[in-house]
């Protein structure tokens, strides 16, 4: 299926030491059915973490420069949002940084290979705030068991939200799956913010985060 996105095309070069950069950071899926071969999108084979609807990659980009020893991946179902990570990590010089065009449920699921991510970061997820719609929503029952499904042992998600109602749901969630054990969301990622919780922060209104390790 052709989403939109062109795959990285020939690299541009780079010094003698440095992985060359890429002339695009979005990755074409060659197929929606295949499970990705992560060692085909980063230059370096380097623990690999996962954003799961990266907006307009603030948070993504900003994670990717501090560490360029891990790899990145930013899925993102919006065209328009998944260009402004190219230009910002593409600007960044950055190596580490790739985006995927499609819905992050399904990503999750079906496209990962197994045991492959060191972290999962799902910040601000559509809260779906009527009940009829509650089934939508990417952080439901089925999801630990997902997660760990693409996560390595040791592997932890990091969740954020303004909704106090999809929070509860998080942490039920969560607390249901003894596989998974709560853990404390490090201060420099915690100072990291995404564009919705810095306007959220600016409104005076209050970021719920919740991380949990697969043990």
């Amino acid at each position: 299926m052709n989403t939109g996105c062109r795959q990285h095309d020939v690299p541009r070069p780079a010094g003698p030491d440095l992985p060359a950069r890429p002339a695009n950071l979005i990755y074409e899926l060659p197929s929606i059915t295949d499970r990705l071969v992560l060692e085909q999108l980063f230059p370096q084979p380097q623990p690999v973490e996962v954003e799961l609807g990266c907006g307009d990659a603030s948070f993504l980009v900003a994670y990717a420069q501090r560490h360029p020893e891990r790899n990145f991946l930013g899925v993102e179902r919006l065209w328009g949002r998944l260009r402004k990570l190219d230009r910002k990590g593409r600007r960044g010089g950055l190596t580490n940084l790739r985006g995927v065009r499609l819905e992050a449920g399904y990503f999750l699921e079906w496209l990962l290979p197994p045991h492959a991510v060191s972290a999962l970061h799902v910040y601000f997820p559509d809260p779906w705030p009527k009940t009829k719609h509650r089934r939508h929503r990417l952080i439901n029952e089925r999801f630990p068991a997902v997660a760990r499904q693409a996560l390595i042992r040791g592997g932890v998600v990091y969740l954020r939200t303004d909704d106090a109602d999809y929070f509860a749901q998080m942490t039920a969630v969560f607390a249901a799956a003894p596989e998974f054990q709560p853990v404390a969301t490090p201060p420099e990622l915690a100072e990291l913010l995404t564009d919705f919780e810095k306007d959220f922060r600016a409104r005076g209104i209050e970021t719920r985060r919740a991380a949990y390790r697969w043990e």
